[in-house]
């Protein structure tokens, strides 16, 4: 039983981890568009952006994966196969 409760908490953390980077993406371009922020500060903030950025890409990559399903041809062989392809 704990295995599935190990489970379900990985997705919650991944979910919620996704969220909280797109939400500090959110931060970081609010402050980079104002006009108070000095140089130094907007470098900064620039690099966590990346970084977050490539964080989520890596995130959505993962998901991209999981959509991909199992089919089974006539013959009985398995196949992995895009979701959004026709049969």
């Amino acid at each position: 039983m704990e295995d599935k409760k190990d489970t379900k908490n990985a997705k919650d953390n991944k979910k919620s981890g996704f969220e909280t980077k797109i939400k500090r993406l959110e931060e970081i371009v609010g402050k980079m568009e104002s006009t108070e922020v000095e140089l130094e500060e907007s470098i900064k903030l620039f690099e966590e952006g990346v970084n977050l950025s490539k964080d989520c890409q890596g995130i959505l990559d993962s998901a991209e994966q999981k959509v991909k399903i199992l089919t089974k041809s006539d013959s009985g062989e398995s196949s992995l196969k895009d979701f959004n392809e026709s049969n």
